[in-house]
């Protein structure tokens, strides 16, 4: 959607001031753990932007909440298994001789918004260590959430979500769907039917790029949409607007362990 028309269906400016009365109406309060996924353009026209939406969730949050966003960076990984676009195979061995190494400082992310990337570039932010699968993060627990992301659980066990898990953090999907929640991947670490895959990706190790190999589950979102639908009719979840998204704040530990028995009514 282009900022013309964007502006078109915004009935008033949105600002840094109505974005955070909009979360205080949702929800959100001071000292709270906040993993968000977002899109900036279903706000409405905001004055300021991604800076003014995440000014607002930290105001919303206060300087004793902690926010954290996802920064994945999908195009660091192994060309094998490419889809979106796909490139030929003859490219593969060169793609991953020449591709940069993850670098937390430097790393862009890839197709996770406008807000998130603008998030990774934020004063005093950490972000963790996995080449594809990190996450940003600033406040009192941004350490605790981004330490010791483990290659093979990149979104899970030894990943931030597990954290933000264990910190009785809360989900907020701003403008998007069940899709992109990443919360239901911890779920789907706690299931028993998983299929594994070696995977790889660009590394710095001792200052020199090396390319490293893992195994990891084979993750899958395709059925996240159902999964949401099916948890927001079960729990009765109500909704809310921050300027004109439709927006859900959930607790993560019910939406993961939701989703635990969710995956595991379906493969009974």
């Amino acid at each position: 959607m282009s900022e013309a028309e964007i502006i078109k269906n915004t009935p008033e400016p949105r600002t840094r001031q109505s974005v955070r009365e909009d979360l205080e109406r949702l929800g959100v309060k001071p000292g709270m753990t906040l993993l968000v996924h977002s899109s900036l353009s279903s706000l409405g026209w905001v004055n300021g932007g991604s800076v003014a939406v995440i000014q607002a969730l930290q105001d919303a949050l206060s300087p004793g909440g902690t926010l954290v966003m996802p920064a994945h960076s999908g195009d660091l990984s192994d060309p094998a298994g490419w889809q979106n676009p796909p490139v030929p195979e003859d490219w593969f061995e060169s793609i991953r001789q020449s591709m940069p190494a993850y670098d937390p400082r430097l790393t862009r992310t890839r197709a996770i918004g406008r807000i998130a990337e603008h998030f990774r570039t934020w004063p005093g932010i950490l972000r963790s260590d996995h080449p594809t699968l990190s996450f940003c993060a600033w406040g009192p627990q941004a350490e605790v959430i981004t330490a010791n992301h483990q290659l093979d659980q990149s979104l899970g066990e030894g990943s931030p979500l597990a954290r933000i898990y264990e910190l009785n953090g809360y989900v907020l999907l701003l403008g998007v769907g069940y899709d992109s929640n990443t919360a239901f991947h911890l779920a789907e670490y706690r299931i028993e039917e998983r299929r594994d895959a070696t995977l790889g990706a660009p590394i710095l190790k001792n200052g020199e790029r090396v390319w490293i190999t893992y195994r990891d589950i084979i993750l899958d979102a395709d059925c996240f949409d159902d999964l949401g639908e099916a948890f927001e009719r079960d729990l009765k979840l109500p909704g809310g607007r921050v300027g004109s998204a439709t927006a859900r704040l959930v607790a993560m530990r019910k939406m993961v362990d939701y989703a635990v028995g969710w995956f595991g009514a379906r493969t009974t």
